[in-house]
C-alpha cells in the first residue's frame, strides 16, 4: 500500500514500515518545510486492492479448520476444500454479497437458534438456500430467506395470496426452518443428515440409508444421494469456513450494509404502502426493505392486523399521530375508488347490490362456494384478485348479489343452519362465520340492529363466529 505525495523537485514516499524523503539538497528541503506542507502538498488517497487474492494450500485450510469452533461436524476433505476455493477464488462477488447482508440477518437467526436450542451454525445455512435473499425464488418455485415450497410453507402456518407471502417473512420463515430442521433432526438424529433431508426430503435420506446398508452418517451415505444434496453439505461447511476467515482471503467490504433499525406498529385497516409512505415521509424502498412478504405494495382488508415494520426513528411520529394517519389513508383509498369506479350498466340502476362475506372452512373449495352462492367461479375470482383456485382456511371472501339472490340466499341459510335456539325464557341466535349485525337482522324478520345491541349490550357492531346472541 504507496502513498504519494508531490511538490516540484520533492516528494515525499509513505511507506508500510518508515517514511523517507528524497530531496535534492538540504536548503531546498528547509525552504519547502518553512513554506508549509498544508498549502503546497497535495493529499492522495490510500489504495486498496480489492481484487487481490491470496493464496492458499490444503494444509493451510486444514489447519484453521482444526483451531475452528463449532457445534457442527466438520473435517476437511477434497470436496469441501473445492468449494472453498470456489467461494473466494471462482466466485468471490457471491462471498462479498452474504458477506454485506449477513448483518441484517445473522442477529434474527442467532437469537432464533439460541430459542430454539439448536446449533448456531445452522444460520449459514441460509447463505446456501438463498444467499441471504428474501425475495430469492427458485427455479421450482421455492422462495424466500429459506426457500420453502408452498406445500410445506403451509405445513408451517407460511400462508401465500396475490397480497402476502409469508415464505418471504424474515422472522416467520425462519421460525418455520427451525421447527421443520428440529422435526428432521428428531427423524435422523444426526443435523447434517437433517440437513440434507431439508435439501432433497426425509424420503431420499431414508432411500439413502437403506441403500447404503444402514450406514447412519451424510459421509457414509453421500454416494447413495441425489447429486444436489451431495454438494450441499459441503458447500455448507465451506461457506462455515470462509466466514470465519473473510480477512484471510482479502474480503474487505468497500461499502458495508448495516441493517435499518425497526419497530413494528399495526394500524388496524388495510391500505396501500405507498399512500402510507407518502403521508408518513418514509422512503418506499426502506419499507420494501423491512416487508419483502409484501408483494404489490398492498396490506389488504383480510390481512388488517398485519404488524409492519418501520424505520425506528419514525414511531414516535406515527404513534402520535395514528389517527389522523388511518383517516388520511382512508381518503385515499376512497377518493381511488372513486376515480376508478366504472360507471353503472344502465340494466343495473335500478338492481342494488349487496355485500356478502364468507370465510373459508376446512374442506372448502372455489368452485362449490361459487355454486352456493349461485355466482360464476370467474366472477368469485375477479371480485376477491385471485389469480388461482387455491384458498387457505380462514380466508375471507366477498361475493356481490342482487335483491332476489340475496333474500333467497338468506332464506336458504336460515333454513339450513340451525342457528337459532331457545334456552329457557329466551331464544338465541349462533353468530356464524361471516355473519355480521346487518346480516343477522335481515335474516331475523322484524329484528333490528338497535335491538340486537340493547338484548345483547353490545357497545359496538362487533361480533364473533360462535358467539350466542339473545334475539327475543
Amino acid at each position: 500500500m504507496k502513498f504519494h505525495v508531490f511538490h516540484r523537485k520533492f516528494f515525499l514516499i509513505f511507506l508500510i514500515g518508515g517514511l523517507h524523503l528524497q530531496h535534492t539538497s538540504g536548503q531546498e528541503l528547509s525552504d519547502f518545510m518553512n513554506l508549509g506542507l498544508r498549502d503546497k502538498v497535495e493529499t492522495v488517497e490510500p489504495y486498496y486492492d480489492y481484487e487481490y487474492i491470496p493464496d492458499f494450500t490444503y494444509n493451510e485450510v486444514e489447519k484453521r479448520v482444526k483451531g475452528m469452533k463449532t457445534d457442527m461436524p466438520f473435517e476437511l476433505n477434497e470436496t469441501i476444500f473445492a468449494f472453498v476455493n470456489y467461494f473466494t477464488v471462482r466466485n468471490r462477488e457471491y462471498t462479498r454479497m452474504v458477506l454485506a447482508r449477513k448483518e441484517i440477518y445473522f442477529p434474527l437467526f442467532e437469537e432464533a437458534l439460541k430459542d430454539h436450542n439448536m446449533p448456531e451454525d445452522i444460520k449459514f445455512l441460509s447463505i446456501i438456500e438463498s444467499g441471504l435473499n428474501p425475495r430469492a425464488r427458485s427455479r421450482v418455485g421455492a422462495m424466500g430467506l429459506w426457500q420453502f415450497m408452498p406445500g410445506t410453507g403451509r405445513e408451517y402456518k407460511l400462508y401465500v395470496n396475490e397480497y402476502i407471502d409469508d415464505r418471504m417473512d424474515p422472522e416467520m420463515s425462519t421460525e418455520a426452518a427451525l421447527l421443520y430442521l428440529k422435526a428432521l433432526y428428531r427423524r435422523f438424529g444426526d443435523w447434517e443428515l437433517a440437513l440434507a433431508a431439508y435439501n432433497c426430503g426425509p424420503g431420499n435420506v431414508n432411500k439413502a440409508i437403506r441403500r447404503s446398508g444402514g450406514k447412519k452418517t451424510f459421509w457414509e451415505i453421500y454416494n447413495y444421494l441425489p447429486r444436489e444434496t451431495r454438494s450441499y453439505i459441503p458447500q455448507f461447511q465451506a461457506i462455515m469456513y470462509v466466514l470465519r476467515h473473510p480477512e484471510l482471503h482479502n474480503f474487505v467490504l468497500e461499502e458495508p450494509t448495516y441493517p435499518i433499525p425497526f419497530e413494528k406498529i399495526t394500524l388496524n385497516e388495510g391500505y396501500d404502502l405507498e399512500n402510507f409512505a407518502k403521508i408518513t415521509d418514509i422512503c418506499i424502498e426502506d419499507l420494501e426493505h423491512l416487508n419483502p412478504s409484501i408483494l404489490n405494495r398492498q396490506i389488504p382488508g383480510f390481512k388488517k392486523n398485519m404488524a409492519l415494520r418501520i424505520p425506528r426513528n419514525k414511531i414516535s411520529y406515527i404513534t402520535e399521530n395514528q389517527e389522523w394517519i388511518i383517516d388520511s389513508l382512508r381518503l385515499e383509498a376512497e377518493r381511488f375508488l372513486a376515480e376508478n369506479k366504472p360507471a353503472p350498466r344502465q340494466e343495473d340502476i335500478s338492481q342494488p347490490m349487496h355485500t356478502l362475506t364468507y370465510r373459508v372452512k376446512p374442506g372448502d373449495v372455489l368452485g362449490k362456494i361459487a355454486q352456493q352462492y349461485n355466482v360464476p367461479l370467474t366472477q368469485l375470482k375477479s371480485w376477491n384478485n385471485l389469480s388461482s383456485n387455491m384458498i387457505r382456511v380462514g380466508q375471507v371472501l366477498h361475493i356481490y348479489q342482487d335483491n332476489a339472490s340475496f333474500e333467497k340466499n338468506l332464506a336458504n341459510n336460515t333454513r339450513s343452519n340451525n342457528s337459532v335456539s331457545e334456552s329457557g325464557d329466551n331464544k338465541t341466535y349462533t353468530v356464524q362465520p361471516g355473519d355480521s349485525l346487518w346480516l343477522i337482522s335481515k335474516k331475523l324478520n322484524g329484528v333490528t340492529i338497535e335491538q340486537l345491541k340493547k338484548l345483547n349490550n353490545l357497545n359496538n357492531n362487533q361480533i364473533k363466529p360462535g358467539q350466542k346472541l339473545i334475539i327475543g
